[in-house]
């Protein structure tokens, strides 16, 4: 499960994915290629359950992030750009809204309404051109031979290229299971899910200032089904050098900020990658999953261990919320607050779940 990072050139996205991934971004020779890594999901529920059992061992749970090459119009041309997005799972567009006259802008000037919706259109126009050819080349072979597959493909084209035409994306085009098998294969870009992430300068973080910002994307956001957040670069960069946990708390206090931007956008990321993630605690290990949203409590199990869910018994379940107003799992006990739960169960974000097998 991959989530590609895009934007125009001097946008800022290589410094949050650096950030991010905490691996140095070089500059390449040769044709641009994607760039693979992995950050840790920041998550402050899994610190205090780090704090409270005092693990031997702490175990973050990850996410794939690939740095995709600029959105500039050679790439755009040759339609590579396309192609490395189609084999993503989600997409984090990065879009500049700091400004700063020793970086240059492609478009002379700092508007990210406008770059956002630019990109946009290039993403939905891909998509348009694929079906249009797709179109075309079904009704060739329709003409040759009759084929009932090929003419239920050839009245969803159809019904894609309408709701293309009204520069919509497809992840607001509902299908039904029958739909979306004739598609599977497909390079469609625009039915991933997307995060636009406004990357504002660092006095530009103060609340008053973004939501003004926010409240100018919240419109197409809403219409196109996009999240969004802001995020400074530069501030992420300063707090990534301070050493201590304290340090960082007290520094993003001092901004009056609740959670750094990079936690806000790996929760984002599993978002749009349908992820949710549970935990398993103890003196010896405390460790975060990842698992399908709406996975029931066997296949998380086997996230842990296919022995697991092969020989599930039963998941007991502690609620995250209700840990932390008792204090304790003795005092959760005492309560009536642990619950036992059989195969059914749909595994919610931050349970925390000890799994029961026999193989």
């Amino acid at each position: 499960m991959k989530v590609g990072v895009i934007g125009l050139p001097q946008t800022g996205k290589k410094t949050l994915f650096q950030i991010l991934t905490g691996s140095e971004v070089k500059e390449q020779s040769g044709p641009p290629k994607p760039l693979p890594g992995t950050a840790d999901i920041l998550d402050t529920r899994f610190d205090k359950m780090v704090a409270m059992y005092s693990p031997k061992k702490e175990v973050r749970a990850r996410v794939d992030l690939v740095l995709l090459p600029k959105m500039e119009q050679e790439n755009i041309s040759k339609g590579d750009i396309f192609r490395d997005i189609a084999d993503m799972d989600a997409v984090c567009h990065v879009v500049r809204a700091f400004e700063d006259d020793a970086i240059y802008h492609a478009s002379g000037s700092v508007d990210p309404l406008r770059d956002a919706s630019m990109v946009n259109a290039e993403l939905i126009m891909h998509d348009q051109i694929f079906v249009e050819k797709r179109i075309e080349r079904i009704e060739q072979l329709i003409k040759k031979k009759k084929d009932e597959d090929q003419q239920k493909e050839l009245v969803l084209m159809k019904k894609m290229l309408e709701h293309l035409e009204q520069e919509k994306p497809l992840r607001l085009l509902e299908l039904v299971p029958e739909e979306e098998r004739l598609i599977r294969s497909y390079p469609f870009i625009t039915r991933k899910e997307m995060i636009i992430a406004i990357n504002v300068a660092e006095d530009d973080l103060s609340i008053d200032n973004i939501h003004p910002l926010l409240e100018k994307f919240q419109d197409m956001c809403e219409s196109d089904k996009m999240a969004v957040m802001v995020v400074s670069a530069k501030v992420e960069s300063e707090i990534a050098l301070l050493e201590s946990d304290e340090e960082k708390a007290e520094f993003l206090a001092t901004l009056g900020i609740k959670e750094s931007a990079l936690e806000v956008l790996t929760r984002l990321c599993l978002n749009a990658l349908g992820l949710i993630s549970f935990l398993t605690v103890g003196a010896d290990e405390v460790r975060q999953w990842l698992v399908r949203r709406g996975s029931p409590a066997p296949v998380a199990a086997g996230v842990i261990h296919s022995d697991l869910q092969r020989g599930f018994i039963r998941a007991e379940v502690i609620k995250y919320d209700e840990l932390l107003e008792y204090g304790s799992e003795a005092e959760l006990k005492k309560a009536g607050k642990f619950y036992v739960e059989g195969k059914e169960y749909i595994v919610q974000d931050g349970d925390i779940l000890n799994i029961r097998f026999k193989v």
